[in-house]
């Protein structure tokens, strides 16, 4: 294969659960697959792991940093930037949940920040590689894809005097406003990105067997452990499928759940909260300097 036609995916938080199976999956297609991990331990076993699966024709790159701090975010997109000039399909898959809270050198809290504003800066920064793409691809082929939860129906809108919920911190409240964020910046990033031949979705993977429920707090996990779980292998295939299949490409700003778009809460679907919320994380991210 041409590495210059060589499709370039950069995958976050694929050191386990579902990216770790998207960036295999991806890998095995041939695929230049740039994978992001934030434990050292688990980033190294997740590379052995995606090398070994991929093709003779694929190639792949690590870069590690915690998304939840944003000169690690901006420091990682000039990593990404000096492996590649084009960027194919972003999947902003990295999550999670804590069970206390947890304030940033950077003065964010880490659960808003680790789900929504280090992708958003994440993004922002990449911008300038899925253009570069997406001038030189199929209409529809170059797509930014973000991984949001039906947590996100837990949350009826965000209270924009706690955009952060600083003073009123939950573990599940926190992590629920943190989705639906997920799906605001992936509403707002389809109007912005359109004429630039950019595709954005959102998904919902389904329930995971992953390390996710390890980090939760007690209620939640016992909670959790009552459900069946999928294998990260088996929510990853709408992942992998937004990321590379035709129909995805007809459409943008959708949510998705099994291939299939469903629609989300209403809260989702407020055109003005979403250009607040990218208007506010601007701000937030003025703020850090980076």
């Amino acid at each position: 294969m041409n590495t210059s036609s060589r499709r370039v995916a950069v995958i976050t938080g694929a050191s386990s659960g579902i990216g770790k199976a998207a960036a295999i999956s991806l890998a095995a297609q041939g695929w230049h697959v740039i994978a992001h991990g934030r434990d050292p331990e688990r980033t190294a076993i997740a590379e052995r792991d995606i090398h070994a699966a991929a093709t003779a024709n694929a190639r792949v790159d690590i870069i590690r940093g915690d998304l939840a701090l944003l000169a690690d975010a901006s420091r990682m997109a000039k990593e990404v930037a000096a492996l590649t000039d084009k960027v194919h399909a972003l999947l902003n898959n990295a999550g999670g949940v804590r069970a206390e809270r947890v304030m940033t050198p950077e003065g964010n809290e880490a659960t808003f920040a680790g789900n929504h504003l280090g992708h958003f800066l994440l993004t922002d920064r990449l911008l300038p590689l899925l253009r570069a793409a997406a001038k030189d691809s199929d209409k529809g082929t170059v797509r930014v894809v973000s991984v949001s939860s039906t947590g996100h129906t837990h949350c009826a809108g965000i209270d924009w005097d706690d955009l952060q919920m600083t003073r009123n911190w939950v573990s599940g409240k926190a992590y629920c406003q943190a989705k639906l964020c997920n799906i605001l910046f992936t509403r707002e990033l389809a109007k912005r990105a359109a004429a630039d031949g950019i595709v954005a979705h959102a998904m919902h993977p389904g329930v995971v067997a992953s390390n996710f429920v390890n980090h939760a707090e007690p209620g939640m996990k016992s909670y959790m452990e009552t459900l069946d779980l999928l294998p990260p292998e088996i929510a990853a295939d709408t992942l992998v499928w937004l990321a590379s299949a035709p129909e995805p490409g007809q459409t943008t700003g959708l949510y998705y759940h099994n291939r299939e778009a469903i629609s989300p809460a209403p809260a989702a679907l407020d055109d003005e909260a979403a250009a607040r919320l990218w208007r506010e994380s601007e701000s937030l991210v003025a703020r850090a300097g980076v």
